[in-house]
């Protein structure tokens, strides 16, 4: 071979090069490497291609998370409002105050959890080794040093170390579940295909990243790192964006519209304050400060965080990983589930569902590889005999595949496929281990992808000889000259019945095999292929399927319930989605979308047709990210769920993605929100009703809050406005915004899901938080607790003259009707004084009584009275909070019956 010289570094390519389409030698020429490579060849390809491994992921640090807690805007106007305060001398004030700014970043802190490390699980998924032929022989080498013209070695069980055009196979099949989803493993060989094939028809390509299931080959590396086909995931991996969750959004908003409103306010009463009050500025300044306290909900971000925390410890009760908190919001709101096929909507296991033998069609139930099932025809179990039961010994036979026993579930060796067949023995009620010592076998013929078909030679114990044979079913018919009947009786083959047959089973989305055989062989005790190519009996087609799960297709009529399109997205042939999707229960079945389809449509018809199709077939990574983002420009909140590496950039950028836990890669499980540990879809829509349940429970926590906040403004505003001593401090108001209100509102955390919660439809994804009944609630309890507080005020002052008392009081009020408004909020359309509301939840009582533990702390304990400038109250002055509560509590009731009375009359 000649020196190699500088020119050859550009030796490779573009990374879109169809290699597929061209031969191995056609490969090898437009990569200048037609012998394997020097030493000095590859450290020249390796200095220009760079190594074989892919970029590592971006990941933030910790001041950069802590940095992102601090952009709120309702933080801004809190740490405003202690600089100024500390300026002016009011250090008890001020220290409080920051504390709650100190206390709302680390929760946010520690609630951001872990950084994105998608990237860094599918750099881990490459091979770390690959044995290679170079000009000086056979090497293993570190799988980074490999270059575009190496010559690498592939054998069962190896993991592919980058892109090779394959030269040479012997029975190779590849397990590329990570790049296309297909539950089977894919033979392979040399011959070019099509250039427009999809990645799943790619028959002459071995990827980066995939798995040798059987066989052996030889092939050429014709990309390596970025430029594979993981690499260029990895790449839309690392260039899409995760979405904000629609209650982050929500919230912002609402932070940002309330603080302007509190500013503004503020500015107004403050220069209106100089112009008429005749205050001072110090004292004006401080009850602006106060007024700006009394209206920012400090507690609003605690709750939030503590309902979404709570709704995670549900979620992983029912085996699901929350991995952000705020995205078991979003799953109330979802209105698309997109899931892959293999593994989530189906077991990812290969059954015999229906079986032709003889003249008669039987059907095959049970699940996967659990021996449970029978053989029935016409929904009446069948005893194997006959056509059938020779069928099911060859299934044994000719089959090198076993199935054991594990840790509560079966546990397969060999091909999938194999196995299925002797699960379906067994449901005949063939003796799988009799069958094969009383039939040793004596030579084979294993499978090849040229020969399609494989063959065994047996004999038993009085010397009679014969040969089991089962492949593709054309293949297989061409070889048989007659087929067995159902009572076991060798007639003339009837070719037309079964290609029709054939063609019914295919239509079905079911994977067909042929079996057959040859009895008294005699002669040498070996198989050669010419012997067998005539003289055949049939004995029967088995059609099998990667079958659905159960408990996906009750979730799936869970979800149509309530009102959730699922659409199913799979790398799987268009036969096998339309087939497996009517069987799901899925809606408009009738068109199956393919990937090359889909490549042939604009954005706007992609739109169009992502809202009408709910099955895709064929499709690639790009695909899958492509329709994600249609459906959400369609105003839709998409959940996403799969299992593979090119499932993780659509469930990166889905509003809520979701990985299998159990046989996903640990790239679609770093790249979601939620991952579920059993792999049940089931738990998806388990999911959801927890979202929505957070979702009514937030809006009940603001319910609560906001009126608190809004009878404290509102009776600032009015004592400055006429002039009066302001009824609550500033001081006081953090405390009962921190601690009392904190502690009741996060008992609404803890409700129930609500009747008929999976009988609505979902929320639109820009609705509002407060609108229509909920905003009318807040005012219209403001104002109650506005007459509240003055008339506490009012109350004390008449009688004592004295303001710390009649501020005591007004606080003590203020609680004591928070905690009577509970048991209202708690059912905000329908009647609260039941023995149902009155008791609560035990977490309601409980928080009750810790309220009035502490508040009669702050009221005659001397450390709280100096830090707070509280005094104790008599008894009497004590059931005065008690009767302005429970009028509380009745005027709701009131208010709540004449809504009902209203809407009945407008029905």
């Amino acid at each position: 071979m000649s020196e190699p010289d500088s020119s050859q570094a550009g030796v490779e390519p573009g990374p879109s090069e169809a290699w597929h389409a061209i031969t191995a030698e056609g490969a090898r020429a437009r990569l200048r490497a037609p012998e394997p490579l020097t030493a000095q060849e590859a450290c020249i390809r390796l200095e220009h291609s760079g190594a074989n491994q892919l970029p590592e992921g971006r990941t933030s640090g910790a001041m950069a998370r802590l940095g992102r807690q601090l952009r709120n805007f309702l933080i801004y106007v809190l740490m405003a409002a202690a600089v100024i305060t500390g300026a002016l001398g009011h250090w008890v004030d001020a220290g409080v105050i920051l504390a709650v700014v100190v206390v709302q970043t680390l929760v946010g802190f520690i609630q951001e959890g872990r950084a994105e490390q998608a990237l860094s699980a599918i750099r881990h998924m490459l091979a770390p080794r690959a044995r290679i032929v170079r000009a000086d022989g056979q090497h293993q080498v570190d799988a980074r040093e490999l270059v575009p013209g190496d010559t690498v070695l592939l054998e069962a069980g190896d993991r592919v170390p980058a892109d090779i055009r394959l030269e040479k196979t012997n029975n190779l099949k590849v397990d590329e579940a990570i790049l296309t989803g297909e539950s089977e493993a894919v033979d392979k060989s040399p011959g070019p295909v099509e250039e427009d094939s999809v990645l799943g028809d790619q028959s002459s390509m071995a990827f980066s990243g995939t798995m040798v299931a059987t066989g052996t080959a030889t092939g050429v590396v014709v990309r390596t790192g970025s430029h594979t086909e993981i690499g260029r995931i990895s790449g839309l991996l690392a260039d899409t964006t995760t979405l904000q969750t629609p209650l982050l959004v929500q919230m912002d908003r609402f932070a940002r519209i309330l603080s302007l409103i509190v500013i503004a306010t503020g500015v107004v009463i403050f220069f209106g304050g100089l112009a008429f009050s005749g205050l001072e500025f110090r004292a004006l300044f401080m009850a602006v400060v106060g007024l700006t306290v009394a209206a920012i909900p400090e507690g609003l971000p605690a709750i939030l965080t503590i309902t979404l925390a709570i709704g995670v410890r549900q979620m992983a009760r029912r085996k699901a990983v929350v991995r952000r908190m705020p995205v078991i919001e979003t799953l109330g709101a979802v209105s698309v589930i997109c899931s892959d096929k293999t593994g989530t909507l189906t077991r990812n296991e290969m059954m015999v569902t229906a079986v032709m033998a003889g003249s008669e069609r039987y059907e095959v139930t049970g699940e996967g590889y659990q021996p449970d099932g029978r053989v029935c025809q016409q929904g009446h179990p069948v005893v194997g005999e006959g056509a059938l039961i020779e069928l099911a010994r060859a299934a044994v036979l000719c089959n090198d595949a076993s199935v054991g026993s594990g840790e509560g579930a079966p546990v397969i060796h060999g091909d999938p496929m194999e196995a299925a067949l002797k699960v379906f023995a067994g449901k005949v009620s063939f003796d799988v281990v009799s069958g094969l010592s009383a039939w040793p076998r004596l030579d084979e013929i294993p499978f090849d992808t040229n020969l399609r078909f494989m063959a065994t030679l047996h004999h038993d114990h009085h010397g009679h000889e014969v040969v089991y044979l089962k492949g593709a079913p054309e293949r297989v018919l061409d070889m048989c000259t007659r087929e067995l009947s159902s009572d076991g009786v060798p007639t003339p083959l009837q070719r037309g019945r079964w290609e029709k047959t054939v063609s019914d089973m295919a239509s079905e989305g079911l994977r067909v095999l042929a079996l057959a055989r040859r009895t008294g062989v005699g002669g040498p005790r070996e198989l050669v292929v010419e012997t067998l190519e005539g003289g055949l009996e049939l004995l029967g087609v088995v059609g099998l399927l990667d079958p659905p799960r159960q408990e996906a297709i009750e979730a799936i009529a869970e979800c149509h319930g309530a009102g959730i399109r699922v659409k199913m997205i799979t790398g799987d042939h268009a036969l096998t989605a339309g087939a497996i999707a009517r069987k799901l229960g899925l809606r408009n079945t009738d068109r199956v979308l393919t990937g090359k389809e889909l490549d042939a449509l604009s954005e706007d018809q992609l739109r169009a047709l992502a809202g009408e199709v709910d099955v895709f077939a064929r499709t690639s990574p790009e695909h899958k990210l492509r329709l994600v983002k249609a459906l959400q420009a369609l105003h839709g909140v998409v959940a996403m769920t799969g299992d593979g590496v090119n499932d993780a950039p659509a469930l990166k950028r889905a509003d809520v993605g979701i990985a299998m836990g159990v046989k996903g890669s640990e790239a679609a499980r770093q790249a979601s929100s939620v991952v579920l540990l059993d792999d049940n879809f089931a738990s998806i829509a388990a999911a959801v009703r927890e979202g929505r349940t957070v979702y009514a429970n937030l809006r009940k926590g603001i319910a609560f809050m906001l009126p608190i906040n809004g009878g404290e403004s509102v009776s600032l505003i009015t004592a400055l406005l006429l002039g009066l001593t302001l009824p609550i401090s500033a001081l006081q108001i953090l405390w009962v915004n921190m601690v009392s209100s904190v502690v009741l509102a996060m008992t609404l955390a803890f409700e129930p899901p609500e009747p008929g919660v999976m009988c609505q439809p979902p929320r639109p994804k820009d609705e509002p938080l407060l609108q229509g009944f909920v905003i009318w609630r807040v005012v219209f309890v403001s104002l109650l607790f506005l007459a509240g507080i003055f008339a506490a005020w009012f109350w004390v002052m008449a009688g004592h003259q004295d303001p710390v008392l009649a501020s005591t009081l007004a606080v003590n009020t203020l609680v004591a009707m928070e905690m009577f408004y509970l048991f209202a909020v708690r059912y905000l359309d329908s009647t609260s004084i039941t023995l149902r509301g009155v008791l609560g939840t035990p977490v309601v009582l409980i928080a009750v009584a810790v309220v009035v533990g502490v508040q009669l702390l702050f009221t005659y304990l001397p450390w709280f009275q100096r830090t707070f400038s509280t005094a104790g109250l008599s008894l009497e002055q004590l059931a005065f909070p008690v009767m302005a509560g429970g009028f509380v509590l009745v005027v709701l009731e009131v208010e709540t019956a004449i809504r009902k009375w209203v809407r009945a009359a407008r029905g």
